[in-house]
């Protein structure tokens, strides 16, 4: 399979740009991904349908990806509990290569083919709930193997990637192909692919928390007051909604725990 992220780049001696030019180039390939994922957007919110579909009926999302997808896969899912208040197990990302992965890489942890549906099953993965792939080539054995156990098993599959024609479209029920073309630097899919995966990442798991009700008008009403700038968020998001004076409802933020708790005592919401 010809993968394009690994094309030749449309740039050639970078070592003898200056610096002014690198990030120039750098930039204008950039600019491209959002078009690239903005013709994704149908299948999209198909898996983001599938997904609220399940979680709804008490599933779960799981993210699994190798290298760059997958530090992108758990960053996306540890983001869910702060911003959303929701619990920790509804969105789960899983990493080749475990937690050391996310800093230091693991050799060959990419092509064990068993071990994405070992990590899956150490959660009780079931059929309730939807699993979504990672991969910028579209042929990680870790993620392409997982995706195939899991539909040999009655799990629904997603994927998100930036090849045509990869493995991985063939094993998702839900694909998702972003097509960036090549990486400024050849084959670095940390840059344009990454970036197109994370963007997605981004849709999906927004989505997926303001249809399952974690977001009032535009706010993050659930949210976690896990520092002062977040317990200075919610006391004027409970003024805006309000009226009151800003020192009271920080009190009620304090008291009720969250804004939405806060807002519901007052009959705010």
């Amino acid at each position: 399979m010809e993968k394009i992220t690994e094309s030749s780049s449309f740039y050639r001696n970078l070592e003898e740009m200056d610096v002014p030019t690198l990030l120039q180039n750098i930039n204008q390939e950039d600019q491209t991904v959002p078009l690239a994922v903005q013709k994704a957007i149908p299948s999209i919110a198909a898996l983001v349908e599938a997904i609220v579909e399940r979680m709804q009926q008490g599933g779960r999302l799981f993210y699994i990806g190798a290298g760059t997808s997958g530090r992108l896969g758990v960053l996306d899912a540890s983001e869910i509990p702060p911003t959303f208040g929701a619990p920790p197990d509804w969105v789960i990302g899983l990493i080749a290569g475990g937690d050391r992965a996310l800093r230091t890489p693991v050799e060959h942890a990419e092509d064990n083919l068993q071990q994405a549906w070992t990590d899956l099953k150490q959660w009780q993965i079931n059929a309730q709930d939807l699993v979504v792939g990672i991969a910028a080539s579209g042929a990680t054995p870790y993620v392409v193997e997982g995706l195939k156990s899991c539909r040999e098993n009655g799990i629904a599959t997603g994927c998100i990637s930036c090849n045509p024609g990869a493995p991985i479209l063939e094993a998702a029920d839900y694909p998702v192909l972003v097509v960036v073309g090549p990486e400024f630097v050849t084959g670095s899919t940390r840059m344009k692919a990454g970036t197109a995966q994370k963007l997605v990442l981004n849709m999906i798991s927004t989505s997926v928390m303001i249809r399952l009700g974690r977001v009032k008008d535009n706010k993050m009403v659930d949210m976690l007051l896990s520092n002062e700038k977040l317990i200075d968020r919610g006391a004027n998001m409970i003024v805006q909604a309000s009226g009151m004076e800003y020192n009271q409802a920080r009190q009620l933020l304090l008291r009720f725990g969250n804004v939405r708790a806060a807002l519901q005592a007052i009959g705010g919401m």
